[in-house]
């Protein structure tokens, strides 16, 4: 990873932007969504810089962008100077505002051109409502949080929550509707819900050969549990934050079984990812009456 993204609250804060000028303006116009206040000046000056968050040089002349540059890196002040990448400490990517959801795309200055492109394939993908969707749940955070203190029970929630009902209320701009479902719903979770363990077939080994109910249930998963035949590009497609635990080829299998029982009972949703047949794993965890699911990969032989 090139550069680390982050997104920045701007709201009420001061941002410089040196040059006037068609592309200045381009520039200007995001910020100010973001509810910036652009402080504007042709000709830089070290005083600009005082209060400042960040800072953007555009349209202005060479020897102007490059004092703001320098001045600004030995402040520690970001800086963003348009189309001259030795002269930024940070870049701006090409977004998608479906606020409150922001999608931020970035190719890390190499080629723009395809950051545009990848962005209008994402765009065309999220509906219109999506943030409608985010306003939702947003409304509904202190009442969820009241309701399912566990962190696992409300992750388990919204993950049903925003693609089932609600959600598709939500999209359709039927809000009031939306409103009660997600009530309904949330009155109706399992504080403490029950866990289970999904056998995940790796497949040969290559990330883009998962299957799609892999690949969502390896994004839904609180554990990751996995085998040396699976690839790290296969452990790339988890979700972040789920913990991972390598289990050894001189693991007994009783180890093992005793591993995802005590991760079910205490309601974790555990995926066991494995190179090789996912079933083979199906029996011990039967016989423990662990609640648990097949999920084959896919084969070699039919590559």
């Amino acid at each position: 990873m090139r550069h680390f993204p982050a997104f920045l609250d701007l709201r009420g804060r001061t941002v410089l932007l040196l040059g006037s000028g068609e592309v200045a303006a381009r520039k200007a116009e995001p910020l100010r969504r973001a509810g910036a206040v652009i402080r504007q000046a042709d000709v830089f000056a070290a005083d600009l810089l005082d209060g400042i968050v960040l800072a953007v040089g555009a349209d202005a002349a060479e020897e102007e962008l490059r004092a703001l540059s320098a001045a600004a890196q030995a402040r520690g002040i970001p800086v963003n100077v348009v189309d001259k990448p030795a002269l930024c400490s940070f870049i701006t990517p090409a977004i998608i505002d479906r606020a409150p959801v922001t999608v931020a795309v970035s190719t890390g200055g190499a080629a723009p051109v395809l950051a545009r492109m990848i962005r209008q394939r994402i765009e065309a993908l999220l509906p219109p409502g999506i943030g409608t969707l985010a306003a939702l749940a947003e409304r509904f955070q202190a009442a969820i949080r009241a309701r399912l203190p566990e962190l696992a029970a409300r992750r388990r929630f919204l993950d049903a929550a925003l693609a089932g009902a609600p959600a598709e209320l939500a999209l359709a701009g039927r809000v009031a509707e939306a409103e009660a479902a997600f009530a309904q719903a949330l009155e109706a979770a399992e504080a403490t819900p029950p866990g289970i363990v999904h056998l995940v077939g790796a497949g040969p080994g290559a990330a883009d050969l998962l299957t799609l109910r892999a690949l969502r249930l390896m994004g839904e998963a609180d554990v990751i549990l996995h085998d040396a035949g699976v690839s790290p590009a296969v452990l790339e497609m988890a979700r972040r934050d789920a913990e991972r635990i390598a289990i050894g080829d001189a693991a007994p299998p009783s180890d093992i079984t005793a591993l995802l029982r005590h991760l079910a009972q205490a309601g974790r949703r555990v995926v066991l990812l494995t190179g090789g047949d996912p079933a083979r794993g199906a029996a011990p965890l039967q016989a423990a009456g662990i609640a648990h699911e097949v999920v084959p990969g896919v084969a070699s032989a039919g590559i």
